[in-house]
């Protein structure tokens, strides 16, 4: 998660400030709830939003409002749509959201009707809410993962995510705009850029990078898009956007969020995780999302348990007496970044925390191509099951069909960049290989018995401190 490094000062002050975003990043009971709630205040940057009284309102505020009767749900879906028009399709064009839910206003009045007669559902009840396109929903929306070859393809059923979403009373905005394929498409990829959605850009500064793959869904959140979004993450997709354009990212246990009905690459690492401005904004939305799936295999395994209210996490003195480990061979890609996370280091040990440093994985970059040979495997095969399953009226029916639509419309879908990790993962064979299984077996090893469990046995760790791509994060191992 990302927050900010000190109480009372304002997200969007503090970003100005720091060009970067950086913030320190901490998943679980070890957050400090005064800085969980960032203030309201103007928008800073290069353009200044003109529904100021949606301007950076957190869950709690949109729900107390909406029983003051200030707000509806139909009129918070309407101001965001507006928000959308302005800043998204026109003005500075962010191109975070790739498509609008027809349905929305239809559904948020629903939920205010349902308010009058028996109260709200819970806290997410009339809130809006953007997911990523390559989460499924059975509606008039398309599920693509940003590629022209999946539009109009019919969803089976909601994914298990959405149907949680819909149960607790969220109203689906839209779909956000992302990394075609989740960023798993080409060696040279460009961030926020799909065939479908063009180029999603950073709120902060337009010409640079958000960062991906759910560089939708973070921009969408950061400019006020709508109050929460959902974003997924194989290798850093929802932290390092989170991080680049200054919000809370979470990436949570591999099944404690079900990932039946999102476009997969790889089972071994895919998830979903929430998006949010505030620290109790992601954990208010992480209680809705988690939930064992008997369809999801990871979320039934031994010992899986999903927490309704993430929030009871939320502890104002949690870092006192926290052990954290600073892994230094992450460090030294960018000085300004390195000198932010050092002040954020310096703020937790002030606030309690008891600074380990340094304190390296100890199989630090050793697995590197053992991971891509997994992901390879395991796109082809997890892609390959997922569009089989979306029925005879999806043209494309395979990775071996979507090859052959980018090829045949060159000039939409590859006017930047190739398509070399699908030629890859298409060469590959079955999960059944011995390729497969013994790069598997390696990430696991080097990963868990000889990386971070020797990690947290030598230095009985609590977390460990590294900078993403972008600015720095706290990543909670235990």
């Amino acid at each position: 998660m990302n927050h900010l490094p000190a109480a009372g000062i304002r997200r969007r002050d503090f970003l100005k400030t720091a060009a970067l975003g950086a913030a320190a990043t901490i998943i679980g009971p070890m957050v400090s709830a005064d800085l969980a709630e960032a203030q309201t205040g103007p928008a800073t940057g290069p353009f200044r939003a003109r529904n100021t009284d949606l301007e950076e309102m957190t869950i709690g505020q949109l729900q107390a409002s909406m029983t003051t009767g200030r707000f509806t749900a139909a009129s918070l879906a309407r101001k965001y749509l507006e928000q959308i028009h302005r800043l998204d399709q026109s003005g500075p064009a962010l191109k975070a959201v790739i498509e609008l839910n027809p349905d929305a206003l239809a559904l948020a009045q629903a939920l205010d009707q349902e308010r009058k007669i028996s109260g709200p559902r819970g806290p997410l009840h009339g809130i809006p809410v953007l997911i990523k396109d390559n989460i499924g929903t059975r509606d008039r929306m398309s599920t693509t993962a940003g590629s022209l070859a999946l539009v109009g393809a019919v969803c089976p059923r909601d994914a298990f995510l959405v149907q949680r979403l819909r149960a607790a009373g969220a109203v689906l905005l839209g779909k956000t705009n992302l990394s075609e394929w989740a960023n798993f498409r080409s060696t040279r990829s460009t961030s926020g850029w799909s065939g479908r959605g063009g180029q999603t850009r950073n709120p902060y500064v337009l010409d640079r990078n958000p960062s991906g793959s759910s560089s939708g869904s973070a921009v969408a959140v950061s400019a006020n898009l709508c109050a929460v979004a959902v974003g997924t993450e194989t290798d850093g997709s929802i932290l390092s956007p989170s991080s680049y354009n200054g919000i809370v990212g979470i990436k949570p246990t591999l099944g404690l969020i079900s990932r039946s009905g999102i476009i997969p690459i790889a089972h071994s690492q895919d998830t979903a995780g929430p998006m949010a401005r505030t620290v109790t904004d992601a954990a208010i939305l992480l209680g809705v999302l988690a939930g064992l799936d008997p369809q999801d295999q990871a979320g039934v395994l031994p010992g899986r348990k999903a927490c309704a209210d993430y929030t009871i996490f939320l502890d104002r003195n949690g870092l006192r007496g926290a052990r954290l480990g600073v892994a230094r061979k992450f460090f030294g890609s960018h000085p300004e970044a390195d000198r932010l996370i050092e002040l954020a280091i310096a703020e937790m040990k002030q606030r309690g925390a008891v600074i380990i440093d340094p304190a390296d994985l100890p199989t630090h970059g050793k697995f590197d191509d053992s991971e891509q040979e997994v992901l390879l495997y395991e796109f082809k095969s997890d892609l390959n099951s997922y569009l089989a399953a979306l029925g005879p009226t999806t043209p494309s029916r395979t990775l071996h069909d979507l090859i052959a639509y980018n090829e045949a419309n060159r000039e939409r879908e590859m006017p930047f960049f190739g398509q070399e990790l699908f030629l890859q993962a298409e060469a590959k064979g079955p999960l059944t290989e011995s390729a497969y299984r013994s790069a598997l077996e390696k990430n696991h090893r080097l990963a868990r018995t000889e990386g971070i469990d020797a990690l947290l046995q030598q230095h009985q760790l609590d977390a460990i401190i590294a900078p993403t791509s972008g600015p720095a994060h706290v990543t909670d191992w235990v």
